[in-house]
C-alpha cells in the first residue's frame, strides 16, 4: 500500500470541490426549469380567455299549448325577425324541431305550418327550411318548437375555471407572486364577444362607404367664401337653464 503525498491530497480536495460546485449549478438549473413551467399560464386575460370566431347556432323557442294551433302576435314577430336575420347572417338552413307523440303534437304541427309560411314570406326559400321531429325525454317539460340556424359568431370562455385556490397560501401562485387569478377577465371577454354584431370586425376593418357628396360640396363652398365650415345648432341656447358665469 502506497502513501499519498500532500500534493495528491490537495488534488483530491480540489476535485471534490469542483464536483460540489457542479452539483449546485445543476440544482439551480433544475429549479429555474420548475419556475418556467409554473409561470406558463399567461398573465394577460386576453391570452387566457381569447375571443374566437367560429360557427354557432342562433335559435328561438316557440311555446305551443294543447288547444292553440296558431302563432300569437309576439311569436309571429319573433319568426319574422328570425327570417330577416337569417337573410343577413345565416350560413345554413333553418332547422325546425317539432315535437311528436305529445299532448300538443297536433297544435305544434299546425303552428309549424304557419311558421313555414311566415318564413317563406320573409324571404327564406322552401329548401332553406328543414323539419326535424323529436320526442322530449322529460314528460314534465312543455314540448316547444325550436327554430335554429348556424351563423358566424364570436365566442369566449368557458368561464368558471378555478385551477388555483384564492385563499392565502404560499403555494398559491396568485397569492405569493401577486398574479391575476385564472378566471379573471373571462366574464368581460365573454360579454364583449356577445355584443359584437359582425365578428369580422375583430379580424379586419370594414371598407369605407361612399362620401356624402352634397354635404362635402356645401363645406367646400363655405371654405371658398371664407366662412366657417362648422355646423351651427341654434337650439343649443334654448336648452340653457342659466347664464351664470358669463
Amino acid at each position: 500500500m502506497t502513501n499519498r503525498t500532500p500534493v495528491d491530497r490537495h488534488q483530491t480536495l480540489r476535485l471534490l470541490g469542483a464536483l460540489a460546485g457542479l452539483s449546485i449549478v445543476l440544482g439551480a438549473c433544475t429549479y429555474a426549469t420548475t419556475e418556467n413551467v409554473t409561470a406558463s399560464i399567461p398573465d394577460d386575460y386576453r391570452l387566457r380567455h381569447p375571443i374566437a370566431v367560429q360557427e354557432a347556432d342562433r335559435s328561438i323557442v316557440i311555446f305551443v299549448g294543447q288547444a292553440r294551433g296558431g302563432l300569437s302576435a309576439p311569436q309571429r314577430a319573433d319568426v319574422i325577425g328570425l327570417a330577416q336575420a337569417w337573410g343577413r347572417e345565416g350560413t345554413g338552413a333553418i332547422v325546425a324541431d317539432v315535437p311528436v307523440y305529445t299532448p300538443n303534437a297536433r297544435a305544434a304541427a299546425a303552428v309549424y305550418r304557419e311558421v313555414q309560411s311566415v318564413l317563406m314570406a320573409g324571404g327564406v326559400p322552401s329548401r332553406g327550411i328543414i323539419l326535424h321531429h323529436y320526442h322530449p325525454d322529460d314528460p314534465r317539460l312543455l314540448p316547444t318548437i325550436r327554430l335554429s340556424y348556424p351563423k358566424i359568431s364570436a365566442v369566449a370562455g368557458p368561464c368558471g375555471v378555478w385551477p388555483d385556490d384564492l385563499g392565502p397560501s404560499i403555494q398559491d401562485r396568485t397569492y405569493s407572486q401577486n398574479k391575476e387569478y385564472y378566471n379573471f377577465g373571462c366574464a368581460y371577454q365573454r360579454n364583449m364577444a356577445a355584443m359584437i354584431d359582425n365578428p369580422s370586425d375583430l379580424v379586419q376593418p370594414r371598407s369605407e362607404t361612399p362620401p356624402y357628396t352634397a354635404r362635402r360640396t356645401a363645406g367646400f363652398e363655405k371654405y371658398r367664401k371664407g366662412e366657417t365650415t362648422t355646423t351651427n345648432y341654434p337650439e343649443v341656447d334654448k336648452a340653457k337653464l342659466s347664464d351664470a358665469g358669463k
